[in-house]
């Protein structure tokens, strides 16, 4: 299986999905969340940080680029690059030390990081579509072909 797709009528469902994938994944990895502005990156992202644990706000890491979460033995960096001018940019932050290891890695806006960003374990596209929004899921490795199977019978 290499894609899925799947429909999500508000945001309580694109929510759920997120606990759901923080489960499929085990907190390792790189998801790379596409959109349009208001899409519903940041709600399924909500979803995700939620599925560990953490009980407090999640928000879009806008101005500061990464927001890191220590949650229940999970490293998890949730960057948004919608600000971000020039990927090289990445670079001076130290970008690739994030990618490194065991952590979970959720980026919003991959595009503009295009060059200097690793191969996404799964690349999650969202557009509206009638009241909900419809999500495109596609594996760019083994780990994320094993999560869309994961996935694909829960959700059905």
């Amino acid at each position: 299986m290499q894609s899925l797709t799947l429909f999500m009528p508000d945001e309580t469902a694109m929510t759920a999905l997120g606990s759901r994938l923080a489960q499929v994944t085990g907190g390792r990895g790189t998801l790379f969340l596409e959109g349009d502005l208001g899409a519903g990156k940041t709600t399924l992202s909500r979803g995700i940080v939620r599925g560990f644990g953490h009980a407090g706000p999640v928000k879009s890491p806008t101005f500061t680029l990464v927001e890191p979460y220590e949650l229940e033995g999970v490293s998890l960096y949730h960057f948004d690059l919608y600000r971000l001018a020039d990927p090289e940019e990445l670079e001076f932050m130290g970008i690739r030390d994030y990618f490194q290891g065991e952590a979970l890695c959720l980026v919003e806006w991959p595009a503009k990081g295009q060059g200097v960003l690793p191969k996404p374990d799964l690349t999650i596209t969202i557009s509206a579509q009638e009241q909900g929004r419809r999500l495109e899921l596609r594996a760019g490795s083994s780990s994320g072909e094993s999560w869309l199977g994961a996935l694909a019978p829960v959700i059905e």
